[in-house]
């Protein structure tokens, strides 16, 4: 794991779409297609904000996100909707996204068609994942039902129920998420910081992100 510290979050905002941005470009210098995966919540979208308008060839990129909530588009808590604001706007209008949701009551309802789409656009280029205080990562939440399978199982998406979520979840899972040719993990604050720290030294069991810490670049900023 490499940390990079940060003087202030919008430091660290602008500097991490920069890189993204890079990375992808990078990616298409060998390959047809890039695919970039990114989580929903408010801590990334100011690198939305900033990656939307970088000058690339986003005709073939491929964007999904981490993990989404088992709710429409039209809610407030979906992240799809979140992405179309913000970061599927401007030049990256033109990428193409890979949806995680499909209109059913469960997500095991439409699981193994989704995971045909998710496969067709692997291995990712570059995955952006958070962290929450509890130690998850994407929707792998500690003591959630499906915990065993998403960290171990060769399931590219699981479908996730845990506790404190209020919906239903999909997620990719750690095997797809440390598959990624680049993995960013961006958290603010001290409790994060101080979060981060404590799962350097527990299992996935206990602190999922601990999973994908390996390789992965962490930035931090404390406010």
């Amino acid at each position: 794991m490499d940390l990079k510290e940060y003087a202030d979050a919008e430091m660290m905002m602008m500097d991490l779409a920069n890189i993204i941005a890079g990375e992808l470009k990078a990616a298409l210098l060998h390959d047809d297609t890039a695919a970039l995966a990114v989580p929903g919540g408010t801590t990334p979208g100011p690198i939305f904000d900033s990656l939307c308008a970088t000058n690339l060839d986003w005709a073939r990129v491929r964007v999904m996100l981490t993990d989404e909530r088992w709710v429409p588009e039209s809610s407030d808590r979906s992240n799809t909707r979140l992405l179309r604001q913000r970061l599927l706007v401007d030049r990256a209008a033109a990428a193409t996204y890979v949806p995680l949701y499909a209109d059913a009551p469960n997500p095991e309802d439409k699981l193994d068609e989704l995971q045909v789409t998710v496969a067709e656009n692997l291995p990712l280029s570059v995955v952006l994942l958070g962290m929450g205080a509890d130690m998850h990562t994407a929707s792998i939440f500690p003591g959630a039902d499906r915990l065993d399978q998403a960290l171990h199982g060769d399931d590219l998406l699981v479908a996730m129920r845990a506790p404190g979520a209020p919906e239903p979840r999909i997620t990719l899972s750690a095997k797809v998420l440390k598959g990624a040719m680049k993995r960013h993990i961006v958290i603010i604050g001290r409790e994060k910081r101080e979060a981060l720290e404590r799962a350097r030294e527990l299992t996935p069991q206990d602190a999922p992100v601990a999973a994908v810490l390996r390789g992965a670049t962490v930035h931090w900023a404390e406010g």
